[in-house]
């Protein structure tokens, strides 16, 4: 029997096999996660019904199942016709609100995807989170002795 609050075996494994610097995406409902991540990431599906799993429900067992060294948040790309972006998007203020001590960085749209699909994206998490620019990329810190 498993202590700690994650008991999805796929999840465990993927997460396992992912070492430091590895990167996790989480994506939101629209994201295109057949083709915005490598091949080689494990894909879990946790999608079961519009709004059901969200990125935030998924990040609260993940901060405590994983180290989080950094998180990277989707921002809007700029627009050509010189619209302003959100001054906050509420799917960022709830990660922020989750992970006090880890730096975030914004990612534009566009550079987003070419971060999602680097080598360096071992897992990819599909949830149905409904919110626009929901998507996360965690990167594994390090464990620290005696955790």
């Amino acid at each position: 029997m498993l202590y700690g609050p994650m008991t999805h075996p796929q999840l465990l494994g993927a997460l396992g096999r992912a070492g430091h610097s590895s990167k996790v995406l989480i994506t939101d409902g629209n994201y295109p996660a057949s083709t915005g991540a490598p091949a080689s990431a494990e894909r879990i599906y946790l999608n079961l019904a519009p709004g059901l799993l969200t990125v935030s429900d998924i990040l609260e067992v993940l901060k405590r199942t994983i180290p989080i060294e950094q998180a990277g948040i989707m921002i809007p790309a700029a627009d050509a016709s010189g619209a302003e972006a959100p001054a906050s998007i509420p799917a960022h203020d709830e990660y922020r609100a989750a992970l006090p001590e880890v730096e975030f960085v914004e990612i534009p749209r566009w550079d987003f995807y070419d971060v999602a699909k680097s080598d360096d994206v071992s897992v990819v998490i599909v949830s149905a989170d409904q919110r626009l620019y929901a998507n996360l990329i965690l990167t594994v810190g390090v464990r620290q002795p005696g955790e």
